[in-house]
Order: structure tokens, then sequence, then C-alpha cells
């Protein structure tokens, strides 16, 4: 195994998705990443000819590193993981064909949501797959409320360990903390986010782009194209986007949707 090509994961987590283990790694570029084995076992692929065709590849091979000491479901061992974003651009290139029928449906899951339930796993602590999750946080019920209220609550103490650490301070004050904590509350309550009128363009202009997207790829690309919108944006509702971030989040949406259909408007 390359030493050059090697990380070294800070942070590993089993998740569950759709019954299948997957090994999650935090590196120390501050990447995710996942087991290629673990997800070449779930597909019925072979894991070796799969690490050579990534090798081959000009973008995935960037994505590839070796572990000394990857925790798995069979033990610690040294293998090869990838990194997460990577893994629909790696899946798109495998022919239906090449993997079994009654694996096929477990094909396109990989595709469309393995990326995303495992950057979520070091962000919001989720270690299953709901593939209706996102869907849900849409809706504005007390529940979806607390919940998001909970995990911006999780992110603030996270920020505030961080600053502790590089501070070297035990001493700071409650009031730092305080303070922040009252504007994150101020952003779920609705102030200094975007107007109910322009949440909709973004909702529009995402739509769009998942419809366009989804007629190249042959999927229901509106869970990824929100995910995508929710991961850049570091929100978890089109709805909770900053005014201040609201042009740049049309502009994003705008050049994505030419990419795809060309200069066509929304």
């Amino acid at each position: 195994m390359s030493q050059t090509n090697s990380l070294i994961p800070l942070t590993q987590k089993t998740i569950d998705f759709y019954g299948d283990d997957l090994t999650a790694v935090r590196a120390d570029d501050s990447r995710i990443y996942a087991g290629l084995t673990q997800m070449c076992s779930a597909l019925g692929l072979d894991a070796q000819g799969q690490r050579r065709r990534i090798e081959r590849h000009s973008v995935l091979s960037k994505g590839l590193k070796g572990v000394d000491k990857l925790s798995t479901p069979g033990g610690t061992q040294s293998g090869y993981v990838l990194r997460a974003d990577l893994i629909p651009l790696w899946l798109s290139g495998i022919r239906v064909t090449a993997v079994k029928e009654d694996i096929r449906p477990k094909l396109e899951r990989f595709q469309e949501e393995a990326a995303a339930v495992l950057w979520e796993a070091f962000q919001e602590g989720r270690l299953t797959a709901d593939a209706r999750f996102e869907e849900l946080l849409d809706q504005d019920t007390d529940a979806v409320q607390a919940y998001k209220m909970a995990m911006a609550i999780v992110k603030l103490a996270k920020q505030q360990i961080m600053l502790e650490g590089r501070l070297g301070d035990t001493e700071i004050r409650l009031e730092n903390v305080e303070e922040r904590l009252t504007s994150v509350e101020e952003q779920l309550s609705g102030s200094d986010v975007v107007t109910e009128a322009q949440a909709s363009q973004i909702s529009q202009a995402v739509k769009a782009v998942a419809l366009a997207l989804g007629k190249e790829t042959g999927r229901n690309e509106f869970g990824a194209c929100y995910g995508e919108l929710y991961r850049k944006f570091g929100i978890t509702s089109y709805k909770l986007m900053p005014q201040r971030k609201f042009e740049e989040a049309m502009k994003f949406l705008t050049e994505w949707h030419q990419s795809l259909v060309g200069d066509a408007p929304f």
C-alpha cells in the first residue's frame, strides 16, 4: 500500500445502510471516506477489480486512499477507502448487467443515497439510511423544529469545543455561548432567513434542476439536489437559507441548471 496515498482515520463508524454494514471514516484531511471492500461485498462486486478500475480513472484515483488500520465488521485490517462524494461517479460506471438482478435495486440505492448518508453520519449522528428523511424535514411540525434546534445546538457545541481547544482557555465565559445560541434561535425562528417568496424561488429552482438531472440519469433526483444545496450552504431546509446567501444560492442553482440544459430558463 503506497505511503503517499494513505491517510490517517480520525473517527470511524459502522453505518447500517439498508441492512449492509458500511465503514465510514473521517480522515486527517477532514474528508469522509467509505470502505471499498464493504461496498463491493454488498453489491456482489470484485473488490480488487474495482480498485484497479478506480486507480485507472483520473478523477476517482484522487479519492482512493489506503488505511493501515481500518475497523470493519470482520475486525481491524488494512484496506482501501473511497472519498464519499466520489461514490456516485464510481457507481455510475458499473453496468447494471454486471450485478445480479436481485442486486440491481440495491445498486440504485447506493448510487442515489450512499454518499449523503455517509456524510450525514458525521454531521448529525445519523447511522441509518432513511430515504424520506429530507422530505419530512420540509414539514413545519413541532417535531421537525425540535430536531432542527437540537442539531443546531449540537453544531454550536462542537464549534465551542473546537474554539476552546484552539485557545487553550477553559475559562471562556458562558455569555459567549449564550450569545451564539441566541443567534441560532433567531435563525430558526425566521430572523435573518429568506422570505417565503424567496424560499419558493429556491424550491422551484431546485425542482427544475432535479427534473433536468433526472432526464439524464433516469432517476428521481429531487432528494439528491436538495441534499447538495443543504450541504453546500450548511442548512437543513431551504426555508432556513440565510438572507445574505439567497443570491449566491440562486446563482449556484442557475449555473447548475444551465450546465444541464444550456441557457434555457427555469
